[in-house]
């Protein structure tokens, strides 16, 4: 008889598994699929000679979205946008002590708030329509999971501070769904089911871009590399994810194929462990693996403090309505 997972362990699951996931898949970064031998421990290395158990920008921002809707108890996003520039200028919240790997559409938004003070900074150029968003989506499906229909918007929102293509977005928003249907225990075959979401009837409403709707219909479960990428575009990465989710049994068989497919391994990782880590629970997650990751008790504390604000915001809900 499996044990239940608590929500606990989900949350911690889910953020866990996105700097697990990052910090496997920064060893063969930018590498070809095929050119190298795959992943099969956390060693650390690769383009930026990290050690293990450090991680890159995907978890940096996750921590900076976490903190921001943690401090302002509320989706801020001015302040989650001063708080990636402190990331990007200072280093803060980074593995090492300074941002030494950003993608090109978050440092050009980024770059763009510090001259307009705008905080909807994202592009809307189709060309840069990448993974960015996605990578760090986590922190709002969990801050906003007693909400769900809430959560699958602001997971939307949340992308519009560096990506705002519909396609980024609209990613944002389905993968957002997922991770609310995992805390709430929905089965592996309901969760990739045609155009889950955890609130009936909301995709009817929220019409998904094609690009993100065929995913949703299930185009990863009849795919298989080299048709499934890891690349830095959105639309790879969540169908990547998705494939590694649904072809594997276990948080670490699904985390290893994500990250082997090489390319942006770093993303398809942490992408992938949002979700599985929510699904499987943190328990699932090799725990030599947690312990080697950078800054591994904060990141326990955080989720525990995401959980501990989404279940103050559903009591405040209730004692609004009562």
């Amino acid at each position: 008889m499996t044990l239940p997972i608590s929500k606990l362990e989900r949350y911690q699951g889910s953020m866990f598994g996105l700097a697990v996931g990052d910090a496997l898949g920064t060893t063969v970064e930018f590498r070809d699929p095929g050119s190298f031998e795959p992943v099969s421990e956390l060693v650390g290395g690769g383009v930026f000679g990290l050690e293990a158990g450090q991680w890159t920008d995907d978890t940096s921002m996750a921590l900076c979205l976490a903190e921001s809707l943690l401090h302002c108890g509320k989706f801020h996003p001015l302040d989650q946008m001063q708080r990636y520039v402190r990331w990007y200028r200072d280093g803060y919240l980074s593995s090492t002590g300074s941002c030494f790997d950003i993608g090109n559409t978050v440092r050009a938004a980024l770059e763009r708030f510090e001259r307009s003070g705008e905080p909807f900074s994202g592009s809307l150029k189709q060309t840069e329509a990448g993974n960015g968003s996605l990578m760090r989506l986590a922190p709002v499906p969990l801050f906003f999971a007693q909400t769900p229909a809430e959560a699958m918007i602001r997971s939307g929102d949340s992308s519009l501070t560096t990506h705002a293509t519909v396609v980024a977005v609209d990613a944002c928003r389905y993968y957002g769904g997922l991770i609310v249907g995992a805390l709430q225990g929905a089965e592996k075959a309901e969760l990739l089911s045609e155009a889950y979401a955890p609130v009936p009837g909301f995709w009817d409403k929220h019409r998904l871009v094609p690009e993100i709707r065929q995913i949703a219909a299930g185009s990863f479960k009849t795919k298989q590399p080299p048709e499934i990428q890891g690349t830095g575009y959105v639309v790879h990465s969540l169908e990547a994810a998705l494939w590694a989710f649904q072809h594997s049994d276990s948080f670490t068989e699904g985390c290893l194929m994500a990250v082997n497919l090489g390319q942006n391994a770093d993303t398809t990782g942490a992408i992938y462990g949002q979700l599985a880590g929510a699904y499987y629970g943190v328990k699932a997650i090799r725990a030599d693996w947690i312990a080697k990751l950078t800054m591994s008790d904060y990141i326990a504390e955080t989720a525990a403090a995401l959980l501990e604000a989404a279940e103050r915001r559903d009591g405040q809900e209730e004692e609004e309505a009562g």
